[in-house]
């Protein structure tokens, strides 16, 4: 059986479940055929012996019968009785050998020989103290006689039934199974195509196979974001560490090649150090940026007081006090994660004192609206030219390249963007050439305590 598809195994199981339901089925039949029979035969003698009851009369010491009597009618023996118990009138069947005492309203069964009777006796007074015995006999039932007419019936069936319950279950079987058939398509041809971009199509529904449907697909979809963030982090690791890679190697070739000074060796060395720096910080980042896109950056959400939080980073960071206004309220409580709000936050503030003009200004506040709370960051440095404001999001994108190559690789705020969507929130922009930015941080009502 296990060499066969699921298909047929499936189908067997439920012809041999439909043929065991089948024989139960004529086994119950056949018990109710008998009981049915029986009831029918004990009403048959009651109401044949109480018919001619009422046929029955003495006059003059003698009895009558009725027109309506009879003493064999419907398979029913009807035989008188004195109170002796003596028979007055009618025939006892040759077959009837038992000895049967009278019990007078009781129909019951008894055997003689090999064949059962039904009896049924009745008492008809005849003044106070006479009366006669009237007893009804009637062959009972052959139960075994019922099963042998029956069992032909049911050996003759019982094929023909077990091969149309076959088709049937079969045919169900193959078109429940065409889901099934439509999953492992798609997902082998995904295989072989190495598309993860196509999904499942199935009809609506919720079935099972609906629901194994969802969740391949959004397997699919999990697997994409997989490859397409390792495609992403590749190319952008092997486009960036290629200049710091090369600076490297350039200064190692050149302390090989040339007798250097101490002096020299420590510049080599120092230049290497700070290459090693930027290729860890920016490896880093493109790691915590991956893991923001693929959804499994941990996060450990809390209360956060965002005040307290902004102005801490402000000490922390030793940002020139001269050139920066912070408005935050005492009590601006969220949830989120502390590291990385902390993070979105240093990375905007030393935007806008990257960007910003040598003696200008930075603003940094924080308010709570009805719904939603917001977090800017404005500063009256270059500005953004419209036709590059959508771009700044992307990876590795630099508004003036010359004023971040040392510092920065453009990283910044697409994890702040990134950082923005983990929390259910967005980033927007306010900027005029020239004159400067305002970045602000929109965080929902549920992200609100």
């Amino acid at each position: 059986m296990k060499k066969f598809s699921v298909k047929i195994r499936l189908t067997v199981w439920l012809t041999l479940l439909t043929v065991l339901l089948a024989a139960v089925l004529f086994a119950f039949m056949l018990i109710v055929s008998s009981t049915v029979y029986s009831h029918s035969a004990m009403s048959q003698l009651s109401q044949t012996v109480k018919n001619n009851v009422t046929q029955i009369s003495m006059e003059q010491d003698q009895l009558r019968f009725g027109d309506e009597f009879h003493f064999y009618q419907n398979g029913v023996s009807t035989l008188i009785y004195s109170r002796n118990e003596a028979l007055l009138a009618g025939q006892i069947p040759v077959s009837f050998t038992a000895e049967e005492a009278f019990q007078n309203g009781l129909t019951r069964t008894v055997s003689s020989g090999d064949q059962s009777w039904l009896v049924l006796d009745l008492w008809l007074p005849m003044g106070w103290e006479n009366g006669v015995w009237v007893r009804g006999l009637m062959e009972a039932p052959d139960h075994r006689l019922i099963a042998r007419n029956l069992l032909p019936v049911f050996l003759i069936a019982l094929p023909v039934f077990a091969l149309l319950a076959a088709l049937g279950s079969y045919r169900i079987v193959k078109r429940a199974f065409v889901p099934l058939d439509t999953i492992s398509t798609t997902a082998a041809a995904i295989n072989e195509a190495r598309d993860l971009s196509r999904r499942i199509v199935l009809p609506p529904g919720r079935d099972e196979f609906s629901r194994l449907a969802d969740t391949f697909n959004q397997l699919f979809e999990r697997l994409e974001r997989s490859f397409e963030a390792e495609k992403q982090f590749t190319a952008d690791a092997s486009h960036e560490l290629r200049t710091p890679v090369s600076v490297i190697k350039g200064a190692c070739e050149y302390a090989q090649k040339y007798d250097e000074t101490l002096e020299e060796r420590q510049e080599t060395l120092s230049m290497i150090y700070r290459q090693a720096v930027r290729m860890s910080d920016l490896i880093s980042q493109l790691l915590s940026i991956t893991r923001l896109d693929q959804g499994t950056e941990l996060t450990s959400p809390e209360t956060v007081n965002l005040g307290e939080l902004l102005r801490f980073l402000c000490e922390q960071q030793h940002y020139d006090q001269r050139r920066l206004t912070l408005e935050v309220p005492e009590t601006l409580t969220v949830w989120a994660d502390p590291a990385l709000l902390t993070r979105l936050a240093q990375n905007l503030i030393d935007n806008a004192f990257k960007y910003g003009r040598p003696d200008g200004h930075v603003w940094v506040s924080a308010c709570r609206s009805e719904t939603e709370v917001l977090l800017q960051v404005r500063d009256n440095g270059i500005g953004i030219a419209p036709d590059q404001q959508k771009k700044i999001w992307q990876r590795f994108y630099q508004v003036d390249p010359s004023r971040s190559r040392e510092n920065g690789a453009g990283l910044g705020l697409s994890m702040v963007e990134q950082i923005a969507r983990v929390h259910g929130g967005y980033m927007t922009l306010d900027s005029v050439p020239d004159r400067g930015s305002t970045f602000t941080l929109h965080l929902p009502v549920q992200n609100m305590v």
